[in-house]
């Protein structure tokens, strides 16, 4: 990570995309979305692990209501029972994304209602304690990307990976497309 000045760079709001050497199974090809990153620690969820399921098809309470049609992910590995839910928006009149991260199930159904924004559901979340994201900074195993709204809008999975990563820079684009097993190619 590369620092501004005498500060910090604060990824809050930003995408971290896992280095294609990255083996980890709970990051392997992962794009996090982070809410915080401070001394204390960082917070994200991962936004390409969809479950393929709504909340409705994950919970029967939910089948009536205004969350029914929102789409469910795996968040991370931490806390896997907690379910969050996490809407953005870009607002173009301000140049700026706005995110909404931890909503109470009343403020989430509010939010649903409202056409301009995002709204998924996580199982988890994705956490580092603290100086522990800035370590596996210093040692290449992510990379930073500004939110693009129409890029998260329009691809999901691993594709949502590939796109952002390959947007960085041409040699990331021909690793992101390498195959998971080189016997393929």
């Amino acid at each position: 990570m590369k620092e501004r000045g005498r500060g910090r760079r604060n990824l809050a709001g930003q995408l971290l995309l896992a280095h294609p050497a990255l083996k980890d199974p709970n990051f392997k090809r992962t794009v996090v979305l982070m809410s915080v990153n401070n001394k204390e620690g960082s917070l994200g969820v991962v936004l390409n692990r969809p479950l393929g399921k709504t909340l409705a098809d994950y919970n029967r309470d939910f089948t009536f209501g205004p969350l029914a049609q929102v789409p469910v992910y795996r968040g991370g590995p931490v806390a896997t029972d907690q379910m969050l839910f996490v809407a953005w928006r870009w607002i173009a009149a301000e140049g700026a994304f706005q995110l909404q991260f931890g909503l109470e199930p009343d403020k989430a159904g509010d939010v649903a209602a409202q056409k301009d924004y995002t709204l998924r559901a996580f199982l988890g979340y994705s956490g580092w304690s603290a100086g522990q994201l800035e370590n596996e900074m210093k040692h290449n195993t992510w990379f930073v990307a500004p939110v693009d709204t129409d890029v998260i809008g329009t691809n999901d999975g691993v594709a949502l990976w590939r796109v952002v990563l390959g947007a960085l820079d041409p040699e990331l684009k021909l690793l992101a497309d390498e195959p998971e097993d080189p016997a393929v190619n």
